[in-house]
């Protein structure tokens, strides 16, 4: 929604004095806001009384410049709600708050409603004695009570008990850019919270040609910059009021807008954005010590990208940006700050894992354009675009280069002090050797981070093996097809990627990199359902003497070395998180179990056999100590085991959130097994069934989220009994071309949300549409948003037969 922005007392972290305009949110006339109608009504509906009494907490969350202000205070002001409270107040927190002064205003605002002066000696009074007046004034009472812009849970913490609970109606609201706070102030009740979205398209368009041209549509000779400008804006009411209130002043000048959007970065260093500079400062200068470098260094990526996790942790322990704590790994800290800056809303979620982790964040582009120029200020990072002309600091130590840079040749003499270079540069390979050898040839003993994923290389320069202090060296996507013996002299490397390139073998001089915590070298193979896993390299001989700090070991062959068998070293590498093996024969079964139960650390597993004939026979109980992985949260199973391993039940794998079966040929029903799994949210079932059909049982599978079933060659039905899979929000059937019908019973599965089919037999798609057009109880489907089918055509390319959201028809 579209108010002008947020409102909160200025920060006391920054110094000079500047005109905030968040109060302007509390300002506004209904013709300057847009996008408000649906949160409002979402909200009012949750304010509204009901039959049952208590106190109602509602956050509203979401980054600074969303409009949290805007939108709160038009529902505050909402003539629907009026009739139904007797009290409203409107506190507006500062960063530097009093709890006495806050509870002082709710006493003034409270009794002014009245027509009452303040109690006699109120400046008197003690926190206690303030809350107990504010208690006995609400009791019996409904009331509305918003706290503005909250930044510590401390508010709510020491608030919370002056609002009485029982015999009223009572609602709180907060606006937080903290997604922590909003969810704490709201464990209570049933979680009101409210996360507040950018604008869509249209809406950013509506709000910035009115705040721009008055009116409701652009100029054509403007529409091609509107575009970017309102692209990089990405739907944030803050950035699009503030811009085009500038450009505004332009008169449509069409060369005046393009200089504009080209230096959109270094207005923040100017006086035009330096309004909103300021509120984004205000969360950037909250921050704590240890998360600002963090935080800045995410400038280094390109705009438009949606940035791994397991990619920008290792760059920030390289940098030495993360702090060790007790108990601890510095992975599982890093982890924790990237939380932080998620919960602050100074990055957005783009992906998860099955337990819901994060796996990918996004930045929004105003706010990258923010951290840019802060880091440039800062010289935290040096960011070659190719956009204008690039002023280089006179001490580059970190540089990202984004584009072509062959005529940046007189600025190599920067990179005398460079620590860290990532290449995401052109494909030119005479330019990349070019680059790369002046910065080993200026700065390479310096190094300790060196990213060079996807460049045009298939050897790797001798020098690299001179960067003594290298921690992280990442050639994923090249193609580098030998690591020579030299790897040794890099005695502190702790992350080395060489995921998707040709390596498929590594030297025996590995083994005395003894820091090494993370070796990456996998190559997938060309199967949507197995991401991230295929071809191994071949094992190192005693891996499992030297490599003790091995955290990650993806993925490697376990065929025997030297006379040792690689399922047995597995074992001694007890401070394994992630293991991907391959080439497991049969006879390596029960060793290969004994390894795996000693890996107390290990939460994704993922185990191959040597062809799809071989039988992995992994039916042996865990022999450690408590007989089971507290810690395993993902399973592949890659290969034929025709019976589920005894091993995988409620009791072992507690925490487990992702299965994968695939070709494993199970010769009868064995979901009994797994339906009882108390966290599984997500299962994969490929080729691994020769039954006729499957049958879902009332209570199992009480946290799947996300079901997959494909290549089923003989299965011919599915059956969902009520009260199975309750939370079930996703479903794909592939590829499964002896059923008919759709699954019997998939009307019980209430809070599905997509169901997808794909290459299905000509029969099933004539019975679905012809269930689709009789409608009533024969469309089973109903209750779904989104149904989608496809089908491959004669050159095996995927055609979209249907595409129905039953949520917009």
């Amino acid at each position: 929604m579209g108010g002008v922005n947020d409102l909160a007392s200025s920060s006391t972290l920054i110094k000079d004095t500047w005109y905030d305009g968040r109060g302007d949110a509390l300002l506004l006339e209904d013709a300057d806001v847009v996008g408000i109608v649906k949160p409002k009504k979402k909200l009012i509906d949750w304010l509204l009384p009901t039959d049952q009494l208590g106190l109602k907490v509602i956050s509203v969350v979401g980054m600074g410049g969303l409009g949290k202000t805007t939108l709160v205070k038009k529902v505050y002001d909402d003539a629907s709600l009026k009739s139904n409270f007797d009290h409203y107040v409107w506190i507006t927190v500062s960063e530097s708050f009093k709890v006495e002064h806050l509870l002082s205003n709710i006493i003034r605002q409270l009794v002014d409603e009245v027509k009452k002066p303040p109690p006699q000696g109120l400046e008197a009074m003690n926190e206690y004695e303030m809350k107990e007046y504010i208690y006995k004034f609400l009791q019996h009472k409904n009331y509305i009570i918003v706290f503005d812009d909250v930044w510590q849970i401390l508010v709510w913490e020491t608030m919370r008990y002056a609002f009485p609970r029982s015999d009223t109606c009572g609602c709180i609201i907060i606006t937080t850019r903290y997604s922590n706070i909003g969810n704490v102030a709201c464990s209570e009740n049933n979680r009101y919270v409210y996360e507040l979205e950018p604008l869509p398209k249209e809406e950013s368009k509506m709000l910035f040609y009115k705040k721009t041209f008055q009116e409701n549509s652009c100029p054509l000779h403007l529409k091609e910059i509107c575009e970017r400008i309102l692209k990089i804006c990405a739907g944030l009411p803050l950035a699009i009021v503030v811009i085009s209130g500038l450009l505004a002043t332009k008169n449509n000048k069409m060369e005046e807008w393009e200089l504009f959007g080209r230096s959109l970065g270094d207005e923040f260093e100017g006086e035009n954005l330096k309004r909103m500079d300021k509120i984004l400062s205000l969360s950037y200068y909250d921050l704590p010590y240890y998360l600002k470098s963090c935080f800045l260094y995410l400038s280094i990526f390109p705009e438009d990208n949606s940035v791994r996790v397991n990619r920008i942790i290792p760059m920030w322990i390289a940098e030495g940006f993360v702090h060790p704590k007790q108990e601890k790994t510095v992975e599982e800290v890093a982890e924790t700050y990237l939380r932080e800056l998620l919960d602050r809303s100074l990055i957005k979620l783009h992906e998860t894992y099955s337990d819901g982790r994060p796996s990918a964040y996004r930045i929004h582009d105003l706010i990258r354009e923010y951290i840019i120029s802060k880091s440039k200020e800062q010289n935290v990072v040096a960011i070659f675009t190719g956009r204008g002309e690039m002023m280089w600091p006179n001490k580059i130590r970190r540089l990202a280069l984004h584009t072509s840079v062959n005529y940046m040749e007189e600025e190599y003499d920067n990179l005398k002090y460079i620590r860290s270079f990532l290449w995401l540069g052109s494909e030119d390979a005479a330019e990349f050797a070019q680059v790369l050898e002046k910065v080993l040839a200026n700065g390479g003993r310096l190094l300790k981070m060196l990213g060079l994923e996807r460049a045009p290389i298939d050897t790797i320069p001798s020098k690299v093996f001179k960067c003594y202090l290298l921690k992280h060296l990442n050639l994923s996507y090249t193609d580098v097809l030998h690591i020579p013996k030299s790897i040794e002299n890099l005695q502190n490397l702790e992350n080395l990627n060489l995921s998707e390139t040709n390596v498929t073998e590594l030297p025996i001089e590995i083994l005395k990199l003894r820091k090494l915590r993370h070796l990456i070298a996998f190559k997938s193979p060309d199967d949507p359902y197995m991401p991230g896993f295929g071809q191994g390299v071949k094992a190192l001989y005693e891996i499992g003497s030297c490599l003790l700090s091995l955290q990650t070991l993806s993925c490697i062959n376990a065929g025997e070395v030297g006379g040792i068998k690689i399922v047995r070293e597995i074992g001694k590498l007890t401070q394994l998180r992630q293991l991907s093996i391959t080439n497991i024969k049969r006879e390596d079964g029960n060793e290969l179990c004994s390894s795996i139960s000693k890996l107390i650390n290990i939460r994704v597993l993922y185990i191959s056999s040597s062809s799809e004939e071989e039988l992995m026979d992994l039916d042996y109980s865990l022999q450690s100590p408590n007989s089971t992985l507290p810690f395993l949260d993902t399973l592949f199973l890659n290969g034929r085991i025709e019976k589920v391993p005894q091993w995988i039940n409620p009791y072992s794998l507690h925490g487990l959130t992702e299965l994968r079966l695939l070709w494993s040929r199970l010769k009868e029903d064995h979901l009994v097994c797994l339906e009882d799994l108390p966290n599984l949210v997500q299962l994969v079932i490929v080729d691994a069934y020769e039954g006729e059909g499957f049958s879902f049982k009332a209570k199992g599978f009480q946290r799947l989220k996300d079901l997959t079933m494909a290549n089923l060659r003989g299965m011919r039905w599915m059956r969902v009994e009520k009260g199975s899979m309750p939370l079930l929000e996703k479903l794909n059937i592939d590829k499964i071309k002896l059923m008919v019908e759709v699954p019997e019973g998939i009307e019980h599965l209430t809070n599905l949300q997509e169901v997808l089919f794909l290459d299905m037999s000509k029969e099933f798609l004539v019975n679905l549409e012809g269930q689709k057009s009789r409608g009533g109880k024969d469309w089973k489907l109903s209750h779904v948003p989104q149904i989608s089918v496809f089908d491959v055509d004669m050159n095996g390319e995927w055609v979209e037969k249907w595409n129905f959201n039953q949520a917009n028809s």
